[in-house]
C-alpha cells in the first residue's frame, strides 16, 4: 500500500466532522420538535376546554353501535357486496362465551338506517317469525329504544328470502318503526340477516341478540347507545378549530364522533422532485420512526393509533407521520376528555409541519457541504503532503542506490542531509554508512595493491634461499619438499603478479584518453581473434552491419571483452558453445557474450563483479589461481564508459550471460 493510499485512508477520518454533525442536527430536530408537540399539545387542550363552552355533550362511556356513512348506494339482499369497505369494522355482539358467532355493521343514508347480522351456526332449526315454534327455533331479537320507548322484534325464516319481522309487546307507539322488513340468506356456516329502517325513525340505542336452539338461552333486552359522525358536531367543531389544523372528536373506542378543519396545503412551494428528495433525506436520516400515515387517514371510521388508545387510557400522546404532500410531516397531538376522572373520549388535533424538514434539511443539506469542502481540502492537503513526501522520499532512495552501485562513492552528496526533520536524519545516517561503506571498499580495491607491493620482497627472499638451496648438496628425502616450496612460491608469484595487474589496470583506466571510434569493428576484430582460442567450442557472433560510434577507450573495451570471453571459455565444455551478441541501444550499446555451462549461484549473481570474488573453485578447470579479479576490471571499464556490468542465468537453463551497457566517455569541454 502506497504512502499516498495511506494518507487518503487517514483522511478519511475528517468524516467524524459529519457524523458529528448529523448527530447534532438530529437533537436539534428533536428539541424543535418537542418545542412544537409543546405547542399543539396546548392548542388541543384549549379546543378540549373549548367544547365544555360550547356545550358539547361528551361521548357516553361504554360499549356503543357506530353507524358508518353508507359507502354507496345499499341494497338489501341479504348479501355482503355493499358491505366489504365497513367489514373491517364489523362489531361483535355475540355471548360471553363466544362473541365472534354474532356481528353486527350498520350505515345510513339519507332516508334508511341499515343493518347486516352476520351469524356463525352450522345447526338448522329454521321456522318462520309467525310461526308457534319460533321462540324456540333459530332466531334474532331486535330491541330498538328511543328516550323511554321500546320496541323488540323476533326475526326468523324458514328459509332464505324476505321475512317478517315479528313484533314482540305493545306496537301502538308510532315513534318507532312497527314492521321491519328484510331479507335472511344462508350457507353452510350460519345465516345473514340484512334490514333497513326509516332514518326519521331511527332510534337512540339498538340492541341485538341471537338465539341458537342448539344451545339455547334466553333472549336479552340490552341495548347499546348508536354513535356517528355527526354533522352538528362537526359544525361545532369548525368553529373552533384554528387555519390550517384537523381536528377530530373520538369515543372511548376509537370511533370518530366528528371532525372538522383541513390540513395545510404546501405542495406549491418547492418543487416535486425537491420536495420529494427532502422527503427521503427526512424520513432517512433524521426521522426514521416517524409513524404510519393510515394510521391518522381521515376517511377511516375508526382510529387504531397506538397514541390515539394511550389518550383513551388518559395519557397526552403525541405522533409524527407522514403527510400529503413530499416532504411534509403531520404533527398529531391527542388528549382526553376527562369528566369525574372518567374518560369519555379523546381529541386528536393534526397540524401539518413542512418548516421543521425544511430547516433540517438545509441545515443538513449546509452540514453535508462544508463536511464534503472540508474532506476535499483536507484530502488535497494530505495528497500534496503524500507526494512532496514521497518525492523526498524516492530522491534518498534513488541517491543510495547510485551509491551502492558505485560501492559506496557518489559523485553528489545525499539529498536532504540538511533537512531538520526525520528524513534528514534518516539522510545523514545514510550518508554516514555510505561513507563507512566507501572506506571500506577503497581499502579492498587498494588491498591488491598494497598485499603485492609487501610480498614482493619476501617472496624475493623465499625464491633466491630456493634457489641457494639447489646449489647444495640436499639429503634425497628433503629435494621432495624444497620441489614442493618452489612450486608454491611459483603461485605466490603468480598471484602476487594478478594483484599488480590488477592495481596497473585501475591506473590504466583511469589515465586512459578517450576517442571516437567504431564498436562494431573493435568487438569483430576481437571475435576473430578469439576463434583459434575457445576451439573446440563453438563461437557465434551476432553483429551489426552499420557502424556502432562510441566514444571512449576501444583498448580497454577490448580487455573487458577479452577477460568475458576467457571467463566463459574456462567456464563452457569443450563440446559447448559461445555467444557474443553486440546491438545498438538509445544512447549506447550492449555487449552480451553467453556461455553454455553450469548456472550461476543466486546468491553471487549481485556480486560476482566485486573484487576477491570467484566462483571457480565450484567450475573452473586447470592450476592457474583466480582471485576474482578479471570481473571486477570488467566493472570497472563499464563504470568509466558510464555503464554498467550484469550477469544472469539463461531461461532455458543451458548457460549464463554476461551483459556490458555502455553510454561512452563523457567529453571533456574544450578549453576556451
Amino acid at each position: 500500500m502506497s504512502l499516498r493510499f495511506k494518507l487518503l485512508l487517514i483522511a478519511l477520518s475528517t468524516l467524524a466532522l459529519p457524523l458529528a454533525g448529523w448527530l447534532f442536527v438530529r437533537q436539534m430536530e428533536q428539541l424543535l420538535r418537542q418545542g412544537q408537540e409543546q405547542t399543539l399539545i396546548a392548542t388541543a387542550n384549549a379546543l378540549a376546554q373549548s367544547l365544555d363552552v360550547l356545550g358539547v355533550p361528551l361521548p357516553p362511556t361504554g360499549s356503543a353501535l357506530y353507524v358508518h356513512r353508507a359507502p354507496g348506494r345499499m341494497v338489501v339482499d341479504g348479501y355482503d357486496d355493499d358491505w366489504k369497505m365497513l367489514a373491517p369494522f364489523a362489531q361483535k355482539l355475540g355471548p360471553a362465551n363466544d362473541p365472534a358467532k354474532l356481528s353486527v355493521l350498520l350505515c345510513d343514508d339519507e332516508a334508511w338506517v341499515y343493518l347486516y347480522a352476520r351469524v356463525r351456526d352450522a345447526t338448522r332449526d329454521r321456522v318462520d317469525a309467525n310461526d308457534p315454534r319460533a321462540a324456540f327455533a333459530d332466531h334474532l331479537t331486535l330491541t330498538l329504544r328511543r328516550g323511554d320507548l321500546t320496541r323488540r322484534y323476533l326475526i326468523a325464516s324458514a328459509g332464505p328470502g324476505h321475512f317478517d319481522a315479528l313484533t314482540l309487546g305493545d306496537a301502538s307507539d308510532n315513534a318507532l318503526p312497527t314492521i321491519v322488513e328484510g331479507v335472511w340468506q344462508e350457507d353452510g356456516s350460519g345465516y345473514r340477516v340484512e334490514l333497513r329502517l326509516p332514518r326519521a325513525q331511527m332510534p337512540d340505542r339498538l340492541g341485538l341478540t341471537v338465539f341458537d336452539s342448539a344451545a339455547p338461552m334466553p333472549d336479552s333486552s340490552d341495548t347499546l347507545p348508536l354513535l356517528h359522525d355527526s354533522h352538528a358536531l362537526s359544525a361545532q367543531l369548525n368553529r373552533i378549530v384554528p387555519d390550517g389544523m384537523r381536528v377530530r372528536l373520538i369515543s372511548d373506542e376509537g370511533w370518530v364522533l366528528g371532525a372538522a378543519g383541513k390540513l395545510a396545503d404546501t405542495a406549491g412551494t418547492r418543487g416535486a422532485r425537491r420536495r420529494w428528495l427532502e422527503g427521503f433525506v427526512y424520513r432517512s436520516l433524521i426521522a426514521p420512526q416517524a409513524s404510519q400515515s393510515a394510521n391518522f387517514a381521515p376517511s377511516l371510521p375508526r382510529l387504531d393509533a397506538t397514541e390515539v388508545w394511550q389518550a383513551l387510557s388518559g395519557v397526552v400522546a403525541t405522533a409524527w407521520h407522514r403527510g400529503n404532500a413530499d416532504g411534509d410531516v403531520v404533527l398529531a397531538a391527542a388528549v382526553p376528555l376527562q369528566a369525574n376522572g372518567e374518560v369519555h373520549g379523546a381529541l386528536l388535533l393534526e397540524r401539518t409541519s413542512a418548516t421543521l424538514p425544511l430547516l433540517t434539511n438545509r441545515a443538513l443539506l449546509s452540514l453535508g457541504g462544508a463536511s464534503l469542502l472540508a474532506l476535499i481540502i483536507a484530502g488535497a492537503i494530505l495528497f500534496a503532503f503524500a507526494s512532496v513526501l514521497s518525492l523526498r522520499i524516492r530522491r534518498l532512495r534513488n541517491a543510495a542506490e547510485r551509491a551502492v552501485r558505485a560501492g559506496g562513492r557518489s559523485d553528489v552528496a545525499l539529498p536532504l542531509t540538511e533537512s531538520r526533520d526525520e528524513l534528514g536524519d534518516l539522510a545523514r545516517s545514510f550518508s554516514r554508512l555510505l561513507d563507512e561503506s566507501a572506506a571500506y571498499t577503497d581499502y579492498l580495491r587498494t588491498l591488491a595493491s598494497k598485499l603485492s607491493h609487501e610480498l614482493h620482497t619476501p617472496l624475493a627472499i623465499v625464491k633466491s634461499s630456493l634457489e641457494n638451496l639447489d646449489h647444495q648438496s640436499l639429503p634425497a628425502d628433503a629435494r621432495p619438499y624444497v620441489a614442493r616450496a618452489r612450486d608454491g612460491a611459483e603461485r605466490l608469484g603468480a598471484i602476487v603478479r594478478a594483484m599488480s595487474q590488477a592495481s596497473r589496470m585501475e591506473r590504466a583506466i583511469a589515465s586512459a584518453e578517450p576517442e571516437d571510434f567504431d564498436l562494431a569493428a573493435v568487438v569483430r576484430g576481437c571475435v576473430e581473434s578469439y576463434r583459434p582460442l575457445v576451439a573446440p567450442r563453438r563461437l557465434d557472433a551476432e553483429l551489426p552491419l552499420d557502424p556502432v560510434p562510441m566514444h571512449g577507450a576501444p583498448e580497454l573495451i577490448a580487455q573487458a571483452l577479452d577477460k568475458l570471453v576467457d571467463n566463459a571459455r574456462s567456464f563452457a565444455p569443450e563440446s559447448g558453445w559461445i555467444r557474443i551478441t553486440l546491438t545498438a541501444i538509445h544512447g549506447g550499446a550492449r555487449i552480451a557474450v553467453a556461455n553454455s555451462g553450469p548456472p550461476l549461484p543466486p546468491a553471487l549473481q549481485d556480486r560476482l563483479f566485486d573484487s576477491l570474488v570467484s566462483v571457480r573453485d565450484a567450475g573452473a578447470r586447470g592450476e592457474t589461481p583466480h582471485l576474482g579479479f578479471g570481473l571486477f576490471v570488467v566493472r570497472l571499464i563499464a563504470q568509466a564508459h558510464r555503464g554498467s556490468a550484469s550477469a544472469r542465468n539463461l531461461h532455458d537453463g543451458s548457460g549464463v550471460e554476461f551483459v556490458l551497457e555502455l553510454r561512452g566517455v563523457p567529453r571533456r569541454p574544450l578549453a576556451g
